[in-house]
């Protein structure tokens, strides 16, 4: 058997955490994956992996071999990127991982297009809040929000997104305007669980000093999108990127309160782990990226 496909489908295996992603990450058969894996263990004569029920943990010989294995293939792949770069023609596969929400709203219309555009490119898209690790998750570029991106990572700024605070028609006739940020502090707020500030919205004045409250959270999750649905229900006030509640603002079903007051703008990044070499295929990722979010829809509420 291909020393090559047996070293692919065991990496597979342990950056994905099951043969059944592994097989989908490498177009292959859970039958097959498992076969590669097998042979490998029997040519070697070693364990690589420790098998349960739940779980794949990898042995003191298969953590080793991993390591080489990955360094092999990057090498194989950068040596294929540097003959593409000649041709102009990309190829390979591509991880990627971005936020829930603007994945599916914003990204999610885009794959098929870059797809198109790149034949030989294949994808693997995670969405997630967390932030992922990009080293250890094996991925070749995270999309993040932020207000500036992690210091050790090389990062292109796709785009900004302002925080707007807002709430129903219906709940502001019932509750009031808060005329000024300290008035918050005495309305029902829907809070997202991985804003950094937690339940501290911050403003800034009309007149450059910045005034921050303390909010009481009525409703807390850690989806944006649930927190859109719960203000459209007339649940209490929300602090929500521009991106997420245009439309809701355009329509007319959600108000802005404090127009005047500026919160806190976001960079949208695309992130990713400085290598040796550059490959082709995620240099065209980023500018297709680039290219796309040159003038953002949720610019124009």
């Amino acid at each position: 058997m291909d020393k090559f496909q047996e070293m692919k489908a065991f990496v597979a295996v342990v950056d994905n955490g099951s043969f059944v992603r592994a097989a989908d990450a490498i177009n292959g058969s859970k039958a097959a994956v498992s076969r590669l894996v097998a042979d490998l263990e029997r040519r070697l004569g070693v364990r690589l992996l420790n098998r349960t029920t739940r779980k794949l943990s990898l042995t003191d010989d298969g953590k080793l071999f991993h390591a080489r294995c990955t360094d092999l293939l990057d090498t194989l792949e950068e040596a294929e990127s540097e003959l593409n770069a000649r041709t102009g023609e990309a190829s390979g596969h591509l991880r990627v991982a971005a936020p829930v929400t603007f994945g599916n709203n914003l990204l999610a219309p885009l794959w098929g297009e870059f797809l198109t555009k790149h034949p030989k490119v294949s994808l693997d898209v995670s969405l997630s809040d967390r932030t992922a690790d990009l080293v250890e998750e094996g991925l070749d570029l995270a999309v993040r929000i932020s207000r500036a991106p992690h210091p050790v990572f090389i990062a292109r700024r796709l785009a900004t997104t302002r925080m707007i605070a807002c709430a129903s028609p219906r709940y502001l006739d019932e509750h009031g305007i808060p005329e000024r940020p300290r008035d918050i502090a005495r309305h029902e707020v829907v809070a997202y669980t991985y804003w950094s500030s937690r339940d501290e919205w911050e403003f800034t004045t009309p007149d450059g000093a910045v005034e921050s409250v303390k909010t009481r959270a009525r409703l807390r999750a850690n989806s944006g999108d649930t927190c859109v649905a719960a203000a459209l229900q007339h649940q209490g006030m929300i602090l929500q990127p521009d991106f997420l509640v245009y439309e809701a603002l355009r329509a007319g079903t959600l108000v802005r309160v404090l127009p005047e007051y500026q919160a806190v703008e976001l960079g949208i990044y695309a992130v990713y782990a400085s290598r040796r070499q550059f490959p082709l295929k995620l240099r065209y990722l980023i500018d297709f990226l680039l290219e796309s979010f040159q003038a953002p829809v949720w610019n124009d509420y």
